[in-house]
């Protein structure tokens, strides 16, 4: 699944304050559980259950908080740029101040990693991180994620193979 499947305009947030990781993940979980009609203390405590694993703190001040849920049917993403950064424990232990949550079915082993490794191919793109630091609003933010998606790109350049000894 591409970031344009994962991700609707609605859920991208500019701005969001939060003081700790905890809370963070607690107020997220939230903003999740009301649009995907959800308990919130289920979906925080699944991803708290997952960062205690280790920290999805990924460094760059980035982080992808993750979990698989039973109740889904297909993968669920919020992009969050936060106003004052917030300690993650990431692997460079700096600060995050762009959080992409992503919200996994449990039925499937394999789309959901797809998903989750899209996720990651995104934020690794400093052209995107640039974008999404840069947003002047919720809408930005979203077209920022989704406006150069993998999948588009891949339709755009033809892929060309040769063939030995070919003229």
């Amino acid at each position: 699944m591409d970031t344009t499947d994962l991700l609707m305009p609605a859920h991208a947030l500019i701005n969001v304050r939060a003081t700790d990781k905890t809370t963070l993940i607690q107020d997220l979980a939230a903003r999740a559980a009301a649009a995907l009609d959800l308990s919130a203390d289920r979906i925080s405590a699944e991803l708290l259950k997952r960062e205690a694993l280790g920290s999805t703190g990924t460094g760059g001040a980035i982080a992808i908080p993750h979990a698989r849920m039973p109740e889904l049917k297909k993968p669920f993403g919020m992009v969050v740029r936060l106003q004052n950064p917030v300690d993650f424990n990431a692997i460079d232990r700096n600060p995050v101040d762009i959080v992409f949550l992503v919200l996994l079915p449990a039925s499937s082993q394999t789309d959901p990693l797809n998903t989750l490794a899209s996720v990651v191919r995104k934020l690794r793109d400093p052209g995107t991180i640039r974008r999404l630091r840069s947003a002047a609003d919720a809408s930005e933010l979203h077209r920022a994620v989704v406006g150069s998606s993998d999948a588009k790109l891949s339709r755009q350049v033809p892929i060309v193979t040769l063939r030995e000894n070919q003229p």
